[in-house]
Formats: C-alpha cells, structure tokens, sequence
C-alpha cells in the first residue's frame, strides 16, 4: 500500500516501483482518511486489509496525518504486524523519533535525485518484500 498527497511524488513512486517490478498490487491511498477506510474495511464492512505486505506511508497527509495513520495500524492487533515504511520528505528529528516511538519499522527520507531515490526502492523491494519474514497470515491475529 503506497499513502501518498503528492500527485508528483505518487507519480515518481509509482514509476520506481514500476520498474522494480512492484507496481502489480499496489493500493494508492491520496490521505490519510482513505488509508484508515481501506486498511480497516471502513467502506466495505467486515474486511481488514491484513495481508498487507508493506504500507509505505508519507507523514504530511490531507484529513488525517502519517503519524495517525501510523498510530492506528500499529495499535490494532488485526494490522500491527503489517511493516510500516515512512518514507517522507521530512527532516524534523520529532518526526523520526515519534515515529519510532509509535512502532514504524523503517523511516527513510525521500531523496531528491530520482537515480538515488529509484535505487532506494529498489531496496525496499529487496529487504521488506524478498528478505524480510513476515508472520503468517494464518498467525497474524493471534500475535
């Protein structure tokens, strides 16, 4: 899942993914409200989206902010496993240190240069979708 505002950032996001070959399954959520509804079935009732394999979240969002939208998924037992990435343009020290205050698994600031910021997908896609063990789905919510 990809929670983004920006329409420029959306795009560039996109077009890294897309060429790390991960565009396949991704869900778009423009702020932070939509993000809420789709991750805890708000608009289709009875559906949680815990087969989520990676929320890469943006901080400064429309209608609810990154850090909530954090707050929730990572206080729910039905999401808290899924592997939160804040990947942002922010560099306020609060930002980073809520955010792991608040359980996010990885905080990245967005490179400028699309070369550098391209290559930092590429790794996201190595570590949290090839690398990384996530729990089960089966076992997620008995964690």
């Amino acid at each position: 899942m990809l929670v983004e505002d920006n329409p420029s950032d959306l795009e560039l996001t996109l077009h890294a993914l897309r060429h790390n070959y991960l565009a396949n399954h991704i869900h778009v959520a423009r702020d932070g409200e939509e993000a809420l509804n789709y991750l805890f079935g708000r608009e289709t009732p009875a559906k949680v989206a815990p087969s989520l394999k990676l929320v890469l979240l943006d901080l400064k969002l429309p209608k609810v902010d990154g850090l909530e939208v954090l707050r929730a998924i990572k206080s729910d037992p039905r999401t808290k496993v899924i592997p939160v990435v804040i990947l942002t343009s922010s560099r306020e020290d609060r930002d980073v240190v809520e955010g792991y205050r608040l359980g996010v698994n990885s905080y990245i600031q967005k490179p400028v240069d699309f070369e550098k910021f391209r290559e930092t997908v590429r790794q996201l896609r190595f570590y949290w979708l090839l690398v990384n063990q996530p729990p089960p789905l089966t076992l997620r919510h008995t964690a």
